[in-house]
């Protein structure tokens, strides 16, 4: 198994369970189980002990791989250098060998099945893919400065899809020059990878690297953080031509554009895993919003290096593998957010949306709390 030579090097500290600060607890499964075996560290000494067959791979242990969502956070935390940087990679592979061997919970088997044969999570055609930018008369991508990526979320999910139509109107707002693929847009393959199918991530990335790279496309703008994570990290390797960004860095260094009016809101901030951990960006979407004269914007205890993950990283958003209850990390994040006096939870991620606004939802925190994406969120300040 790749970085085998690593696993005997955790010596079980706990401190990955925790943010930088030791306040609270930080790990998504660990504070839906806790049991320390839903840690990295307890992962570290299961995986070990499988690879030198002192334990039988099974239900349990699948349980235990899959209910990683990738967060990153124990890579922040980890006391040893030298396997800190490999932990999520490591828990990627480990996934990796159940798929292979046909040990996988039942929801991911359904959702790599579903990604192998409709290209998508949501089961749809790709004739459907376009519909998200129905009555926006937006153009297809001829050589634009751009090319606009939504993925699979920004076409299917309902709220993605509101999400993509206001980000299209913010980049055209803030004089971006672009076109999109409409009906020919692929998945990613960035949850799948996650989610320990690396072959299929890479088929998927290729498809559509080969896509971008005959029509010339020289930078990609994405909707979600999901997306620009493995264009940017993994498509240079697998035969990607072009440079990528996320939607917020490209719109905040155009924000005086956009001239946003004057509002008393207060507002708090998600950090999605893969904008923030994952690619380091913390000041772009935060940039956005002190755009906003009069605009408030109240930091959740947990917030940048430190934030608390929604819980739909690692394919969780589409397999529900963590279950629900109150522990559930999007609950315990909504209950923070609350507790600053925010009206609005703000979120740069189509699937943080979805998380975030289902837990407000299950925790009774609709007259307190709403939850917006940072696009809808700016329009409305026009």
């Amino acid at each position: 198994m790749k970085h085998e030579e690593l696993l005997h090097r955790c010596f079980r500290c706990g401190w990955c369970k925790m943010p930088l600060n030791y306040t609270d607890f930080n790990c998504p499964s660990y504070l839906q189980y806790r049991f320390e075996s839903f840690t990295a560290g307890g992962r570290m000494w299961l995986i070990r002990a499988w690879q030198k067959g002192e334990i039988q791979a099974g239900e349990r242990l699948a349980q235990i791989l899959f209910t990683c969502v990738t967060c990153k956070n124990c890579v922040q935390t980890c006391a040893m250098p030298g396997i800190r940087e490999q932990l999520v990679d490591i828990f990627m592979a480990a996934k990796g060998e159940l798929v292979e061997q046909g040990l996988v919970p039942p929801s991911i088997r359904d959702y790599l099945k579903a990604m192998q044969t409709h290209g998508n999570p949501y089961k749809r055609p790709d004739a459907e893919r376009a519909r998200w930018a129905e009555g926006l008369d937006l153009p297809r991508y001829s050589g634009q400065a751009y090319l606009f990526y939504v993925g699979d979320e920004g076409a299917f999910d309902e709220l993605g899809i509101g999400m993509a139509r206001s980000v299209a109107r913010l980049l055209g707002q803030a004089g971006v020059d672009f076109g999109i693929l409409g009906e020919a847009e692929t998945s990613d393959g960035n949850d799948v990878r996650a989610a320990g199918e690396e072959g299929l991530a890479r088929a998927l990335a290729e498809t559509l690297t080969a896509k971008l790279n005959d029509l010339g496309v020289k930078k990609v703008v994405t909707l979600s953080p999901h997306a620009f994570n493995i264009m940017k990290t993994d498509y240079p390797a697998w035969g990607g031509a072009f440079a990528v960004e996320h939607w917020t860095q490209v719109v905040a260094r155009r924000v005086r554009a956009l001239a946003p009016a004057e509002t008393a809101l207060k507002v708090a901030f998600h950090d999605p895993c893969y904008l923030g951990r994952w690619q380091g960006e913390y000041e772009a979407p935060r940039a956005l919003l002190r755009a906003v004269p009069g605009l408030t914007l109240l930091e959740m205890p947990r917030n940048r290096q430190n934030a608390l993950c929604c819980g739909g990283g690692g394919g969780n958003f589409f397999t529900d593998i963590l279950g629900h209850g109150g522990d559930q990390a999007a609950r315990v994040r909504v209950r923070e957010a609350a507790e600053t006096g925010a009206a609005v939870l703000a979120v740069g991620c189509p699937l943080c949306l979805k998380m975030l606004d289902d837990a407000v939802k299950a925790e009774g925190l609709d007259d307190r709390l709403a939850v917006r994406d940072l696009a809808t969120l700016l329009l409305a300040m026009r």
